[in-house]
């Protein structure tokens, strides 16, 4: 099997936060990046010590929501050049990966 090295990136938020529509334009239509997964979390809780989360009886409106996405290493900077301009510093976690091709 043949791999290639990528770099893999996480960027948290919340429902709340108007940054998941930016964001994804920007990996989909501007960067065009290889990969993207958007997770909506049931609970979770961040700096702020502030618990988001969701119960049977109620419609929870600012979940957690994890956006992960991967590409070459080089584009993947790029990438992180302009988003750590609109993302909060702490919620962007990268690493490096290997993908098969």
């Amino acid at each position: 099997m043949n791999k290639a090295e990528v770099t893999m990136v996480r960027v948290y938020l919340t429902e709340a936060e108007a940054h998941l529509e930016t964001l994804m334009k920007r990996l989909h239509d501007w960067e065009k990046v290889q990969g993207v997964t958007v997770f909506r979390g049931i609970s979770g809780f961040g700096k702020s010590g502030d618990i988001h989360s969701a119960a049977l009886l109620d419609l929870a409106f600012d979940l957690p929501v994890v956006v992960e996405f991967f590409d070459e290493p080089e584009k993947v900077e790029k990438i992180l050049e302009h988003l750590s301009k609109e993302i909060e510093p702490g919620h962007i976690v990268s690493w490096n990966a290997q993908v098969n091709i």
